[in-house]
């Protein structure tokens, strides 16, 4: 295992060069930990949510998937003076769900010239408070494939109607294992994946699917997913063959860059997030 330090003290566990969907721990253990991990937590704006976007950008509500039969409602952002076609990013929230936090962070993303749609995995609701996070999040887990049924047209809408170029997919915390999902639903498609301290998958199997490059971070401190465990991940990652890069932040816990809540940690998140978007402008644009 490669250990590198960086300014800001990400450890790059690995970088691997370019497997069902097998986890580090279960769904029970994972909801288990967010609850122990968000104690005492509330889903007000963290200093990531308050960026402003790098350009002006006119964001909507819009329709972009009907599941079980009613219709799913997603924030869409873009650049205000787009011209054509843009990439497409689709934004996962957290387990607070999709809130004007998320929305803030799609905003930063079309101001960095994206289309970005923030879905909505929870049928319309948010949570105010960690026990209700916890039932919203449970519930997805109980009915796994209306989820993916929404990932799928949340792709289909970027892909079909926004004419998007190329997509990539971003998650934090509950949104960053269901951002590993999204690209295990479409290996390759999805053109760049992104993940924050997200639910891991180790099935090599599964892993070996996937053809697009991935990034992601994790916290060293966090008691939910362990630095075992994302050594587990990385391992299969290599032994996959996928190209990625996850970089661990040794002062840095679970939520450490989340847009709501108080676990945020300012230097971490900051070098995550212009990795972020130096990954974006590299496999989304070309840049």
């Amino acid at each position: 295992m490669r250990r590198k330090l960086f300014m800001m003290a990400p450890i790059l566990l690995l970088a691997a060069t370019g497997a069902s969907s097998a986890m580090t721990m279960n769904d029970s253990q994972y909801m288990l930990a967010m609850a122990e991990m968000h104690a005492g937590d509330a889903p007000s704006a963290s200093p990531a949510a308050s960026q402003k976007p790098a350009q002006p950008v006119r964001g909507a509500d819009v329709v972009y998937a009907i599941v079980d039969g009613k219709a799913v409602h997603g924030y869409l952002s873009v650049p205000a003076h787009a011209k054509g076609p843009l990439p497409g990013i689709i934004v996962i929230h957290e387990w607070w769900g999709l809130n004007d936090n998320i929305r803030s962070m799609a905003d930063q993303l079309a101001g960095e010239g994206y289309a970005a749609l923030a879905v909505d995995l929870y049928g319309g609701q948010s949570a105010k408070d960690p026990d209700a996070a916890k039932k919203l999040m449970s519930g997805v887990f109980k009915d796994p494939g209306a989820a993916k049924d929404n990932l799928k047209q949340a792709y289909v809408y970027l892909h079909d109607r926004q004419h998007a170029l190329r997509i990539g997919v971003i998650g934090w915390c509950f949104g960053g294992g269901w951002s590993l999902q999204t690209a295990l639903l479409f290996p390759d498609q999805i053109s760049a994946t992104v993940m924050y301290y997200g639910q891991p998958v180790d099935d090599v199997a599964a892993l070996s699917t996937l053809r697009m490059p991935l990034m992601g971070f994790f916290g060293a401190q966090d008691k939910g997913i362990t630095v075992q465990d994302v050594q587990s991940f990385q391992k299969a990652l290599k032994a996959a063959g996928v190209n990625s890069e996850i970089h661990e932040y040794p002062d840095a816990g679970h939520a450490f860059a989340n847009p709501s809540g108080d676990k945020y940690r300012p230097a971490a998140a900051a070098d995550a997030w212009r990795r972020t978007l130096a990954f974006f402008a590299r496999y989304l644009k070309g840049a």
